[in-house]
């Protein structure tokens, strides 16, 4: 799943107008101080409202290393004998379902309401689920569904009940059979709202060994929450409203469609009939077996049914269906069937990009893993209401409509490279998730962490002129980095009990964290021996569930290492290393190791972890990747001219420098020496660093000063980058040092605006379109009174109707720039330009720019668009984004929150995602202590069950941002006075 939108809030994105990880749907809304933010929202992503943040703030990306030759990175595929194993009916000997549940069985405590394995919340294994027959009939008038589903079972001990998860579902009879036998036609129901657990208890009972059957027939709202079955609006091409019945299952969802065991690990086959107006479209995981008159239930009228073939064995949360009008575009440029489904009203012909890619990252894909991809077909569509930005359904990829369907007129560069990225993050699921399962959710990070991986590596063999390997070191290990770096961070591996804990790990942990740890140890064995270890995982687990000791074994076996032990402490720990370099003469360097907190004040007890650190060690003879810092401290023996730890970033952790080597190495950089990924993780680690205290903020500002004649595009997304954090720190400082901060970004990046100038052609490659766009930005938002007024002069012709008048490389800056220099006016004219534009990426720019207004008046009809109904639900946290940008509006945030929360707890209820991620936007860029305080106050009486863990992590963002202006306030304005960018 690919999370919608990264909370910026304590690392700013500066990716120009449009950020990489810009359109998505929805992962990234950063606080866009001082630099030309990510106005789309990225990944992270995977998925789910990127667990807003403090620390989650995503820095834009860009792209990366050279290109692999394709051949080089393409197994054969198996033989046929082998392929077999991964067709929709394997033999038993692949599937590990049988193995898993009897580990089920060992440890366990009975609890009132199924069984407790290590404090999970799990159902009983008395029976386990073999194969689903669902049968649902929405009712797109009344927004309702009657279902039946008909749950084969295998039964594992002599039983007298049957647990099952619902929510949100009125059951009206069941019925038990074993083997031919009516076991009771009307059991016992209870219902469990806390676990969400319905028993059918029944005086015969069902014996062990035996064959057993149960019949539900229940009905269910098609709610308008984005979870479970649901149902999404959309304008037609005539103005009136369409609706579609679609399904969004993971992680705990599929309860709300339909009676089932809702635990990963209990896979099962599912055959799913659709019952539906003849005109309507009716799509699931698998391709069509049948298609039949019935008469309706709930009109009595004629309607089809549509029933599709049986599945393989698969969770429940990869279940999928969708009825409606659609379209569809197909391409047989694959093994089976692709195809691309959108609603009327939205251009089919946009998702062509979407289509053709995803026909090529299939075969790629089937030769790198090894494996058939195992469905008939493969369908992808846009659905106007999503909350995540896709969801990888087996055979049925859900998406928010901006990260499917992608019309290159109007969308930038960014938006381009955030589609490319989601699609290929999604088809990898197909493998790591669908075909091979974590086992529970502390599993996660094996689906999520393996996909955001695999989405890169196969980007930068599809488009090796985007460089995203040199992107990734500023993007998603920065992501990672920064939200580890919080007490209130989690394990890889996280402990989860609850359904309602679920939600919160989908976050820069999972996703990022987890796929820079793939791609540390990718680094550790090799690509080759790597990739052959991830084979070997998936041809052994086919159709089963894992455990993280799973993928370690079979990297063991293909390597010859012990990589479990290596890799354990990466994964079961929370946080990682800042290393710290101390020179001691006749060539030796003394490496320590300890734990790095955001905040600067690591107690003993929290540093007790030793990590088994991969020095990297660049000097001018190449790259060492054979050494290891596997204890506190030791020695090790370098060249005195020149050395570097974490050659290209691919280690995770901080390298801290004394200020005369930082020096050198600024030197060494100016020489060539360092490559981009050094050069830019260099400036993310001094301004960490700086952030924690072990430097001071003025090294590191007059570090970024000597890089004025950098020429890479990820290197200036750092540096803009690493002063917007200072910004952002010093909101609600002295208005002096706050210009001081604008002036000093004005000076470094103004020259090399003008130089490349805001004019686009067809000669520009991807990158320098998005360099261009982010000097424009940043140089504009921070004052180049230049830039400033053609900004002014494009937004007046646009508004004028001539269309060509602002590029959409630089749409979102333009916009900010107007508002932020403007009023009512324009103010007016970018709402309008909201309500009449058709394109999805041109109206998210609208809402995420809105906030940049900072008259009263208009920050309360930014605020008052939450609640009116004109932005969806989906979208709700588009308006906040520019408010975010300066102190008025964070104050009103705040306010606005405090006044409106039991509306806002009704409308987006803790159990699903977008609570937490709109908490932490309202709460994580305050700065004092007052304020913090303030926050605490307020949530003191209240629940905070489904978004504990955003709000700790947006407290802790705060605390740190009171410790280093305690340390360094001054530091910074007798800086920025001595440099003469303040009187």
């Amino acid at each position: 799943m690919f999370r919608s939108g990264c909370i910026a809030t304590g690392r700013p994105v500066c990716r120009g107008a449009l950020g990489r990880r810009s359109s998505q749907s929805g992962r990234l809304l950063q606080s866009p101080l001082g630099a030309a933010k990510n106005f789309a929202s990225r990944q992270l992503f995977s998925k789910r409202l990127y667990s807003a943040t403090a620390h989650h703030l995503s820095y834009p990306t860009t792209t990366t290393t050279a290109a692999i030759s394709q051949q080089q990175q393409r197994p054969a595929l198996l033989n046929p004998k082998d392929v077999r194993l991964f067709r929709p009916h394997p033999p038993a000997r692949y599937c590990s379902y049988r193995r898993h549940n009897m580990c089920r069985t060992h440890a366990v405590a009975e609890t009132a309401s199924g069984v407790n394995v290590q404090g999970r919340e799990l159902l009983p294994t008395n029976v386990v689920p073999k194969h689903y027959h669902v049968t649902l009939e929405p009712d797109l008038t009344n927004f309702t569904f009657d279902g039946t589903v008909v749950i084969d079972l295998d039964v594992n001990e002599d039983s007298n009940s049957i647990q099952l998860h619902t929510l949100e579902l009125d059951v009206h009879n069941a019925t038990i059979t074993s083997e031919g036998q009516t076991i009771s036609s009307s059991p016992k129901v209870s219902y469990n709202e806390d676990t969400q657990v319905t028993t059918l208890e029944f005086d015969n009972g069902i014996t062990k060994g035996k064959k057993a059957q149960v019949e539900i027939k229940f009905t269910g709202q098609l709610n308008d929450k984005m979870a479970g079955f649901y149902r999404s609006t959309y304008k037609n091409p005539d103005g009136s409203t369409g609706i579609l019945a679609v399904s969004q299952m993971e992680p705990t969802d599929a309860r709300r469609s339909f009676p089932c065991f809702d635990e990963p690990s209990l896979k099962a086959e599912f055959t799913v009939t659709l019952i539906a107006d003849k005109k309507l479209t009716c799509l699931s995981n698998m391709d069509v077996a049948s298609e039949a008159e019935v008469s309706s239930k709930q009109t009595g009228g004629v309607k089809k049914a549509v029933t599709f073939n049986k599945s393989p064995l698969m969770s429940t949360y990869l279940v999928a269906f969708v009825v409606g009008e659609l379209n569809y575009i197909e391409t047989n440029d694959f093994r089976v069937p692709v195809r691309v489904y959108a609603p009327p009203g939205q251009n089919i012909e946009h998702g062509r990009f979407s289509l053709d890619l995803a026909a090529r990252t299939l075969k790629f894909y089937e030769g790198v893993f090894g494996c058939e991809f195992p469905l008939p077909k493969m369908d992808q569509i846009a659905i106007p209401d999503f909350a995540q930005g896709a969801m990888e359904n087996w055979g049925l990829v859900t998406y928010r409509v901006v990260d499917l369907l992608l019309d290159e007129k109007v969308s930038g560069a960014a938006t381009k490279e955030r589609v490319a990225e989601v699609v290929q993050h999604e088809l990898a699921h197909q493998w790591f998730g669908n075909l091979v399962t974590m086992d529970w959710w502390d599993g996660l990070w094996l689906n999520e962490g393996f996909a955001t991986w695999a989405s890169w590596y196969s980007c930068n063999v599809f488009y090796p002129e985007w460089k995203v390997w040199e992107t990734y070191v500023v993007d998603n290990l920065q992501r990672a980095l920064s939200l580890d770096s919080l007490r209130s961070s989690h394990p890889i591996e996280v402990p989860v009990k609850r359904a309602d804990e679920i939600n919160q790990i989908f976050d820069a942990i999972s996703y990022s964290k987890g796929s820079c740890v793939l791609r540390m140890i990718s680094t550790y064995l090799g690509e080759d021996t790597f990739l052959e270890g991830v084979r070997r995982y998936l041809k052994k687990h086919a159709y089963g569930n894992t455990q993280t000791g799973d993928l370690w074994a079979s990297l063991a076996e293909a390597s010859g290492k012990s990589v479990e032990d290596v890799m354990q402490v990466w994964t079961k720990n929370i946080g990682f290393p800042v290393v710290t370099v101390t020179e001691k003469g006749d060539n030796t360097i003394e490496l320590k190791q300890n734990r790095f907190l955001r905040t600067g004040d690591t107690k003993p007890e929290e540093d007790q972890v030793i990590y088994p650190v991969f020095l990297g060690l660049r000097t001018k003879d190449g790259v060492d990747e054979s050494q290891t810092l596997d204890k506190r401290e030791d020695t090790f023996k370098v060249p005195d001219d020149f050395f570097k730890l974490n050659a290209n970033h691919t280690g995770l952790y901080r390298t801290s420098y004394s200020p005369e080597r930082l020096a050198k190495l600024g030197e060494a950089a100016k020489k060539g020496l360092l490559s981009v990924e050094d050069r830019a993780g260099m400036i993310a680690d001094a301004g960490a660093l700086a952030t924690s205290g072990y430097q001071k903020t003025s090294g590191v500002l007059s570090l970024l000063k000597g890089f004025s004649t950098e020429e890479e595009f990820v290197v200036w997304n750092e540096i803009i980058g690493r002063v917007a954090a200072v910004q952002n720190a010093w909101i609600f400082e002295d208005k002096k040092v706050r210009d001081g901060l604008e002036a000093f970004l004005r000076e470094l990046v103004s020259a090399k605006a003008h130089q490349k100038g805001w004019e686009f052609t067809e000669n520009d490659g991807h990158i320098e379109q998005q360099f261009k766009a982010m000097l424009f930005g940043s140089a504009g938002l921070s004052g180049d009174e230049k830039i400033i007024q053609a900004a002014k002069d494009m937004f007046k012709k646009h508004m004028a109707g001539d269309k060509s008048a602002i590029h959409p490389n630089i749409r979102g800056s333009v916009f900010s720039m107007a508002l932020k220099h403007g009023g009512k006016e324009e103010y007016d004219a970018v709402l309008n330009y909201y309500r009449t534009s058709t394109n999805s990426d041109e109206r998210n720019t609208a809402l995420r720019t809105l906030g940049r207004a900072k008259d009263p008046e208009l920050i309360k009809s930014t605020l008052d668009l939450l609640f009116s109904g004109e932005v969806k639900d989906q979208d709700i946290y588009m308006p906040t984004t520019g408010l975010r940008s300066h102190p008025e509006g964070v104050e009103a945030l705040f306010t606005w929150m405090t006044e409106n929360w039991d509306e806002l707890v009704k409308k987006l209820p803790p159990a699903l995602s977008m609570l937490g991620t709109m908490v932490t936007i309202f709460t994580s860029s305050f700065t004092k202590k007052e304020q913090l305080e303030k926050v605490e106050k307020f949530f003191a009486d209240k629940s905070t069950n489904g978004f504990d863990q955003s709000l700790a992590q947006s407290l802790d963002a705060i605390r740190s941002k009171i410790s280093w202006i305690e340390r360094d306030r001054e530091d910074v304005a007798v800086w920025v006075k001595n440099n003469n960018y303040s009187s």
